[in-house]
């Protein structure tokens, strides 16, 4: 048994290291730079950080939460010019404590990790070339604490929220689902915001500190959102105004054409309220006496397909956030773990058509090829049924319940297989 262990683990640790060696031979070889971000725009914050004592997020306003700064200065440690390389290094690593701390939990008989390692492949080097790495393993190493010590997961979440805004979504679920540590819950995040909050008004940057939230409000269409399909499809048929172009103030691209500001006009409250709606779904089915446990990650799964699925922004390293409620469902006890295995296995091919997407073909993208619309039009669409199918699921759940929760003993939420 002692030796069937090590094997095991020699063998997942010889599998890592060739995904991750794949996944840096993809980042340097891709014409479409999957790490441009870091090598060009990281860089050039970081550098003037160091040249003039300007930070962004400090000294003036910024699109990211102010925690991102650490990781990129993190990267530059061993100077600016190999940020590049110092990026990649630093979340080969981060993926690697991830691995440690999910390896225990097992869904239906298999370890977890390896559905992890298989997801990063087909999603490609945008897996490690955007700061959305750094919220999604602070994300999963907050899952491996949820049934444990809720407080801990809610830091965690909230830390990957202060870095990428996101992970805020899964406190809530917390703070809605699991019942009987709310306390402990909100605590961890509010001692982990204030201290990061006492830190940035120490260095002098309070005035800039919630600056990200207004940063989205004036984008586009992006080119790859859901939303933005039609409009894509009318460009390469030649539908006049409906075309392709470059957003210089946002650095991306987006679409024109008659509709697109509206489309983006309804895409937050319709985000919104696709989000209220699983609340009260979510809310609904542990009422009826649906297991909160297993009920959380279908709400989480809920709220990242619909900040996926309807949002204006449509960027590949969003798919990697499906990664944390996937294997939350995993990770939650066995009929949680049957449930997610569709959505788990769906998971792969909608990650492996976004790397075709980007880095892939993106030039043919933005020329509006009909065979890559093709392939995005696929790629959207299931965004789109990874959102349905949480939302069927919930009420599923729901409906299924043995019983109404109230008189009766309360379940004790968040078991794991291990």
């Amino acid at each position: 048994m002692q030796r069937t262990r090590w094997l095991e683990v020699v063998g997942f640790a010889v599998a890592f290291v060739a995904v991750h060696a794949v996944l840096w031979w993809l980042t340097s070889i891709s014409a479409n730079l999957p790490l441009g971000d870091v090598t060009i725009t990281y860089r050039r914050w970081i550098e003037t950080g160091h040249a003039s004592h300007f930070w962004v997020g400090i000294d003036e306003d910024w699109v990211y939460p102010i925690l991102a700064i650490v990781p990129m200065a993190a990267a530059a440690l061993g100077g600016v010019a190999s940020i590049g390389t110092g990026w990649l290094v630093l979340m080969i690593v981060l993926d690697a404590v991830a691995c440690g701390f999910l390896w225990r939990f097992r869904g239906l008989g298999v370890r977890v990790v390896w559905w992890w390692l298989a997801f990063l492949l087909a999603l490609g080097p945008i897996g490690l070339g955007r700061i959305d790495t750094v919220a999604t393993v602070l994300a999963l190493i907050g899952v491996a604490f949820v049934a444990t010590r809720p407080a801990v997961a809610s830091a965690l979440f909230t830390a990957g929220a202060w870095t990428k805004v996101w992970p805020a979504a899964l406190v809530g679920v917390l703070l809605l689902l699991r019942r009987g540590h709310r306390r402990g819950v909100l605590a961890g995040a509010l001692v982990l915001t204030a201290l990061i909050v006492l830190v940035d008004v120490l260095y002098g940057g309070a005035a800039h500190l919630l600056s990200f939230v207004g940063q989205q409000t004036g984008r586009a269409l992006q080119i790859e959102a859901p939303l933005a399909t039609p409009f894509m499809w009318a460009a390469a048929f030649g539908v006049p105004g409906a075309a392709v172009y470059y957003n210089q103030e946002i650095l991306t691209f987006e679409v024109s054409g008659a509709g697109t500001h509206a489309a983006a006009a309804v895409s937050t409250p319709l985000m919104a309220a696709v989000v209220v709606a699983g609340v009260v779904l979510a809310l609904w089915a542990v009422r009826r006496g649906a297991h909160r446990a297993e009920a959380a990650p279908l709400l989480a799964l809920l709220f990242v397909a619909a900040l996926v699925a309807t949002n204006k922004v449509g960027s590949p390293q969003y798919i990697g956030w499906f990664a944390v409620p996937i294997v939350w469902g995993l990770v939650a006890g066995r009929p949680s773990a049957r449930r997610f295995l569709p959505v788990a296995v769906a998971a792969i091919p909608m990650a492996l058509l976004t790397q075709v997407i980007y880095p892939g073909f993106y030039d043919q993208v933005l020329t509006v090829q009909p065979w890559i619309l093709v392939v995005l039009t696929l790629r959207n669409a299931l965004e789109v049924g990874v959102l349905v199918w949480s939302v069927v699921a919930i009420v599923r759940l729901g409906l299924g319940a043995a019983r109404p929760a109230a008189g009766r003993a309360v379940v004790t939420p968040g078991r794991m297989d291990a």
